[in-house]
This record gives C-alpha cells, sequence and structure tokens, in this order.
C-alpha cells in the first residue's frame, strides 16, 4: 500500500492519523494518507504569513517562470498523474487524462495572467475639486489564501485554487477532499521543485473540525471553495470579515429546439450527462426536447447511451465506471425508485451493484422530485417534451440552482430570448452546460453559488484595489 505525507510549507510531513484510500470500483484500499492536526495547521500559517510580503513584491516574470515550470513538470509526468487521479476518484482513465491536460492549461493560463495584472489610470478632474489631479487604481494581494476543494476533480480544481493564487501573489493552505487527496499530494510533489518560496503552498488533508479553522480563522482573508450548497452556505455564514467565493453545483438543464441538429445534440447530451457517472457539478440533468422531435431524440439519446462501456476505471476503454462510494450510489438508487414510484418511466438503466449504476434516463417525471429538483451528482438523466420556447427556459429557471445551462438552436431570437432570460451564470449555445474552458468566468447564481473562478476571476478576488491620486 502507497503511503502519502502531507505538504507543510515546503516539507513533506508524516503523522500518527491516518485515512485509506479506496478504489469504489474494486473496493480495495491501496493507500494511506497522514492528516494534518491543528498544530500542523498553525505552522502552515504561521509561515504563508512569513511570505506574503515576498509574494506580493516578486515581480511578475518571477511568477511566469515559476508558473510555466510547474506545467511542465506536469507535462513530463502527465501518465503517472493521470493513473493516480483515475485510481483514487475512479475516472475513467481517458477522462483523467484530459483533467491532467487541463491542468497543464490551467497553470499556463495563470502565467500569462501573472503579466497583465489589472490597473487603471483614472481623470479625476471631472469637478473644480479635481482640476490639476490625476488617478492610478493599482491591485495588490489580498493576503492569506484558504482554498477546499471537491472529491470529483481533484486535480484541476485545486490547481483552480492554486495556480490563481501564485499568479496574484497571495499565499494558499489547501484542504483537499478526503476522498481523492493524492493527486492534489502528487502536484505538491510537483511545485516543491519550482521556485516557489516555501510556505506560499501547504497541501494538508485534514479532518472535518480541524479544516473548518480554514473557515474561522481570521488570518485567511479569503476563503475559496467548491462542494455541496449545504456546507458552502454554511461556511459562508461562519466566514467572518474575510471574502468568500463559493461554487455549488446544480441540476444544469438543456432545451432541444426543433431545429437543432439532433445527432450532434444526441451525443453531446450523452457526454454531460454520464461523463465520470454524471459527477460533475455541471452534469447535464434535465433535458428539455420540442415535442416534435421528442420521440426521434429520446430513441437515439437510449440508443446511445446503450453503447457506453462501464467496467474499471484503469481501462482505458471504459466510459463510465463506480460512484466515489456505495453509499453515493444507495442515494442515486433510492432517488430513481422514488421518482419510479411516483409515476416517472424507466427508459434504461436503473441498476446498482455495489457503488456502480448503470446510465439511466427516466421521463414522465415530476419536478418535485429528487430526480429533477435536486443536484443528483449520478449517471441520471431526465428528459422531457415542451410545446414552447418561452416554457422551457421557464421550465429551465425553476430551480434553486443557476450555473450554466445548453441551447440547441439555429434561431437568434431564441438564443437572445435565452441569454437574457436564463438565470445561470453560463449559457451555452449548440453545447451542453457540462462544456467549461479554464480561462473563462465560471461560476452560478441562486443556490450555485457566489463569486467567479476561471484563472483570471479568480485572481481579481485575490486582489484588491488601491487609489492613488496625484495633485
Amino acid at each position: 500500500m502507497d503511503s502519502y505525507k502531507f505538504y507543510l510549507a515546503g516539507n513533506f510531513t508524516d503523522s500518527e492519523q491516518k485515512i485509506q484510500i479506496r478504489n469504489s470500483y474494486s473496493n480495495e484500499d491501496f493507500a494511506e494518507v497522514a492528516l494534518a492536526s491543528q498544530h500542523h495547521l498553525e505552522i502552515a500559517i504561521t509561515e504563508a504569513k512569513k511570505v506574503e510580503k515576498q509574494l506580493a513584491l516578486m515581480p511578475s516574470f518571477q511568477r511566469y517562470d515559476i508558473l510555466m515550470h510547474i506545467a511542465e513538470l506536469i507535462k513530463s509526468e502527465r501518465d503517472s498523474f493521470a493513473r493516480v487521479l483515475s485510481n483514487e476518484a475512479c475516472k475513467p482513465l481517458k477522462l483523467a487524462l484530459g483533467e491532467v491536460d487541463r491542468a497543464i492549461q490551467t497553470f499556463i493560463v495563470a502565467a500569462e495572467e501573472s503579466k497583465r495584472l489589472p490597473m487603471e489610470y483614472l481623470s479625476v478632474d471631472w469637478t473644480n475639486a479635481g482640476a490639476g489631479k490625476e488617478g492610478w487604481v493599482k491591485y495588490f494581494p489580498i493576503g492569506l489564501v484558504a482554498g477546499i476543494s471537491p472529491f470529483n476533480f481533484p486535480l484541476n480544481l485545486a490547481v483552480h485554487k492554486i495556480a490563481p493564487a501564485i499568479a496574484a501573489g497571495c499565499p494558499i493552505i489547501l484542504k483537499p477532499s478526503s476522498s481523492t487527496p493524492l493527486s492534489t499530494l502528487e502536484l505538491a510533489r510537483i511545485i516543491d521543485k519550482a521556485n516557489l518560496p516555501k510556505g506560499a503552498l501547504s497541501v494538508l488533508p485534514m479532518d472535518r473540525k480541524t479544516g473548518n479553522l480554514l473557515v474561522t480563522d481570521e488570518r485567511f482573508k479569503l476563503l475559496t471553495f467548491t462542494g455541496s450548497p449545504e456546507v458552502g452556505w454554511k461556511m459562508k455564514a461562519d466566514a467572518g470579515k474575510k471574502k468568500v467565493v463559493l461554487e455549488l453545483g446544480g441540476n444544469a438543464g438543456v432545451i432541444i429546439t426543433e431545429t437543432a441538429d439532433i445527432d450532434k445534440a444526441v451525443g453531446k447530451c450523452v457526454a454531460g450527462g454520464f461523463a465520470y457517472a454524471g459527477q460533475v457539478c455541471i452534469h447535464t440533468q434535465r433535458i428539455f426536447v420540442h415535442r416534435s422531435i421528442f420521440n426521434d431524440f429520446t430513441n437515439r439519446f437510449v440508443e446511445k447511451t446503450k453503447l457506453l462501456k462501464s467496467g474499471p476505471s484503469s481501462d482505458m476503454e471504459t466510459d463510465i465506471s463506480a460512484l466515489i462510494d456505495e453509499k453515493n450510489a444507495e442515494r442515486v438508487e433510492r432517488w430513481v425508485e422514488e421518482a419510479m414510484k411516483g409515476g416517472a418511466r424507466l427508459l434504461c438503466g436503473g441498476k446498482r451493484r455495489g457503488a456502480f449504476f448503470e446510465p439511466t434516463i427516466l421521463t414522465s417525471t415530476k419536478k418535485e422530485m429528487n430526480v429533477c429538483c435536486c443536484e443528483i451528482f449520478g449517471p441520471v438523466v431526465v428528459v422531457e417534451p415542451y410545446d414552447d420556447f418561452h416554457s422551457a427556459v421557464d421550465e429551465i429557471n425553476n430551480s434553486r440552482y443557476g450555473l450554466q445551462a445548453g441551447v440547441f438552436t439555429d434561431s437568434i431570437t431564441e438564443m437572445d430570448h435565452a441569454f437574457n432570460t436564463i438565470e445561470v451564470g453560463g449559457l451555452m449555445i449548440n453545447e451542453v452546460p457540462t462544456f467549461r474552458m479554464d480561462h473563462t468566468p465560471y461560476g452560478g447564481v441562486k443556490d450555485s453559488g457566489m463569486g467567479r473562478e476561471g484563472v483570471k476571476y479568480a485572481m481579481l478576488d485575490m486582489l484588491e484595489p488601491r487609489l492613488l491620486v496625484k495633485g
């Protein structure tokens, strides 16, 4: 069994308290990880505070070199990163390779953005009092950042907190998910080889009680959290005066109009609905199809879904593997059974084997069912017909969430109406809501969170404007 130490301000450190990491498909433990205590967290905070000024004064070319060096080091170990990630998250290997590629790209984007921190020249003489004066706005690092990342993208979502912090000149302490800490610790090993000041980064797997100090300790100036709404909003309430950025998921909807390319829409909806067994914040969960093409779309959708190959995550041919654990698979099974008892009709799937749940398509659902109104975080998709585009938009908005949505249409009028009225952080045209590019703003409204990720936009929360007026 592999043994991992945590990364404490430039040192890999062991402890007596351990957690076991299990592959949910094989149901076998394959690694153990040392947990950091409150004492270790205090050391991390102290060392991070020591380098705050050094990071803030670091010239952009040095930040650029550090970030590009990290990207190159990850690229040189791409395959081994993917294998670790695939094993701990039970993510199909081809998807794990894609996540590693995205992490590389995110560091490259951060390197580029480190050279263009925002600044502004202001004309001050708008009134007589400002005559002869001029102003500049310069942005300064906010200080120590607390990051908490989830299990589903254990590498790239950690990178989306670490890379912007380095680019902005902020030290960061990151708590990875206890289910999937290995790829983040492998990342720490890579970053340790770069010329980043020791203390600028700590990666600390912790139990929930110790990890909550990232939320409550006032020495942190920003908390960035990706996870569930129930946990995220409680963190915001407990966070005190620090800034808070929350990415909290959703039950993303898609509209398929009668002008859509059905083959294209079917292929993208299968990928969006079942990639990584639906354990994606922007998982395609609710699909609304114009009644005139509903049967055609649904038949093709079911047919293509049945072609997905299930198996161990380590097999390059596997399309869908187990959920992160059996507890979550049991929850998905329970929600599907509740929907069917309430009148929903099963078009395919619906069966569980341990932590694996079959790709499942339901119709004739009701909006109050958990499979519709909640984030299922599993391989379940609901397909329903609609008659009027405006009513379909209303169905998308009939949700406590608002992360991303998709519309397949050739109508500019429908596109404009959707963009102006669908309550989400991002709208994808002729694409599923599961689409994301790492340099674009990413986040949601309502219970999907607050603030934005995407390197440039994450950096804006890690910087504070300061005004200079010259007279």
